[in-house]
């Protein structure tokens, strides 16, 4: 696996001066390709589609070596997917260049009620609405999705103690449901997971095909993790591997 997540993934342990043991300590072998147990491997289920739109995760320092993290799983399914590592004090060249880059509309994905009102956006920018905002090829770049990948409280000092992001629009979701993430727990019902983030993203840039694998397979990973926590096995039949087949279809990359 040599995506971006994983990639990051590799710079952080490299740079851990103790080992990193997730939850189950240091029995939990791991697929280095899924970060499951073996026995519950997800590679082969992979799934990846065709998008316009790009992802940009800015991680939590050990967010990253978490199994549980779901920013990997977006970066499994979209191609165009970029990671870096957060800090307040420093910022890594190759996430300015890339905020920098002419082909990219960036939205800082946050809440709304947290930003001043003249920043935040419900829907993508288009040629009617840039308008004011710059000139209309702006409209044609593709959609670049920043996505803070932490903690509700990581997030929030991401958010505010970054001035490179100061300048984009921020994209407020407006979801009509919410969350079905059981591999964490949160206080409010609104806060979303990193990949269920992104599917809404990728639904509000008119890529429904793309919103509805990534939620497919994150289903199907919180299948396999929760059987591997419980030592139950995998039916490879269920109602979500089923969905994840029929979304994928022959001749994807999927290989179920």
């Amino acid at each position: 696996m040599t995506h971006a997540v994983a990639r990051l993934r590799a710079s952080r342990l490299a740079r851990s001066v103790k080992p990193f043991l997730a939850r189950g300590g240091p029995r939990g072998e791991r697929c280095a390709g899924c970060r499951l147990l073996p026995s519950h491997c997800l590679c082969a289920l992979c799934p990846s589609v065709p998008t316009r739109a790009g992802m940009c995760l800015l991680m939590a320092d050990i967010e990253p070596l978490k199994p549980s993290n779901t920013g990997w799983l977006v970066a499994d399914v979209v191609a165009d997917t970029f990671a870096f590592g957060w800090t307040r004090t420093e910022v890594d060249p190759a996430l300015l260049a890339l905020l920098a880059d002419a082909q990219w509309q960036g939205y800082v994905v946050f809440p709304g009620e947290f930003v001043t009102p003249e920043r935040v956006l419900t829907a993508l920018l288009t040629a009617d609405t840039v308008a004011a905002l710059g000139p209309p090829q702006q409209a044609a770049k593709r959609p670049l999705f920043i996505l803070l990948d932490g903690t509700w409280a990581e997030a929030r000092k991401m958010f505010s103690k970054s001035p490179y992001l100061q300048h984009l629009p921020v994209l407020s979701l407006q979801p009509d449901q919410i969350s079905n993430y059981r591999l964490r727990r949160s206080k409010r019902d609104d806060h979303f997971c990193t990949s269920e983030v992104a599917a809404l993203c990728l639904a509000l840039a008119a890529e429904a095909h793309a919103a509805e694998v990534l939620d497919a397979y994150l289903d199907v990973f919180t299948t396999h993790y929760l059987n591997a926590k419980q030592q139950l096995p995998v039916n490879l039949d269920d109602a979500a591997h089923q969905r994840l087949r029929a979304l994928c279809g022959p001749g994807s990359d999927n290989q179920a």
